[in-house]
């Protein structure tokens, strides 16, 4: 089997940065997680730190904590990053500059030969290619909420990605213990697509009073299998994360992907979903 990095770097220490971190700390690769001033980067490490205490009582780690979480560090810049790293995953909010910006810094202070890739779950990762030097060595790996519990990765090929490149990221994701999909790079990929799709019709369904947000979702956990419905869904990822996504599908393809306006509405109120205590349920 394919082992992973040695060394990993992960641009972005939030929620999504922090599992990616956290699998690869699990795996056994040395991971330096990127995040700007000493809070962000304290509340960087305590989220790695509590994913790996929550695994470790889930009996899901190899290892204690301690010896795992000594291999993290945090820098505070992309080009702080070693230069023997072999993999940078860049998992910065859902903006082209910010991100074409660090993946560029990455790229500037890792090896000719290490593999950078974006994280996005919607942005043309061959747009973001054409602002590097080196883009045959760059994809998409595109990581699902949350990062350790879930099975799912897709490797998302850009125009310009070496072939023997895809095939070496589908070996990293499998000793992650996760599943690969190839997907050719396209907006919205595969999952994202269906899954915007899918949430924003069960957001119009609650606008229109078709039913209410527990119902809606019952009938997609129970009738159709789904382990979470598409409003608990849409509040895991963030009903601003979806509303940035859907609007990046509008314009890219076409009406059907249109953001309700309840989601705007909830969205400027402040009613993020879970990380806000509210969205389409409410949470404690």
């Amino acid at each position: 089997m394919t082992a992973v990095p040695a060394r990993v770097g992960v641009i972005g220490g939030g929620r999504m940065g922090a599992g990616i971190a956290q699998a690869f700390l699990a795996a056994g690769a040395r991971v330096a997680v990127v995040e700007a001033g000493d809070e962000a980067a304290a509340a960087a490490r305590g989220r790695v730190a509590d994913g790996l205490q929550e695994a470790a009582r889930r009996g899901k780690l190899d290892g204690d904590v301690t010896t795992v979480l000594d291999r993290l560090t945090v820098v505070d810049s992309p080009t702080a990053l070693d230069i023997g790293t072999g993999l940078v995953v860049e998992a910065v909010p859902e903006q082209a500059d910010l991100k074409a910006r660090v993946l560029r810094a990455a790229e500037a202070a890792v090896a000719p030969d290490a593999v950078l890739a974006t994280n996005t779950s919607s942005l043309s990762v061959t747009e973001l290619a054409s602002a590097l030097e080196r883009p045959a060595r760059f994809l998409g790996l595109h990581f699902f909420n949350p990062v350790p519990a879930s099975k799912l990765v897709e490797v998302v090929v850009a125009r310009e990605t070496d072939p023997e490149l895809v095939a070496t990221a589908s070996g990293w994701v499998r000793a992650l213990g996760k599943t690969d999909v190839v997907v050719q790079d396209s907006p919205g990929f595969a999952s994202s697509r269906l899954g915007v799709l899918l949430g924003l019709e069960a957001i119009r369904m609650l606008e229109e009073g078709v039913a209410d947000a527990e119902a809606i979702d019952t009938a997609m956990e129970l009738g159709y299998r789904h382990p979470m419905g598409p409003l608990r869904s849409t509040d895991l990822v963030g009903l601003d994360v979806r509303l940035a996504i859907a609007e990046y599908l509008h314009r890219t393809l076409g009406e059907r992907f249109a953001p309700p306006q309840l989601l705007r509405d909830k969205v400027a109120a402040g009613e993020l979903g879970r990380k806000t205590g509210r969205g389409f349920h409410t949470y404690t």
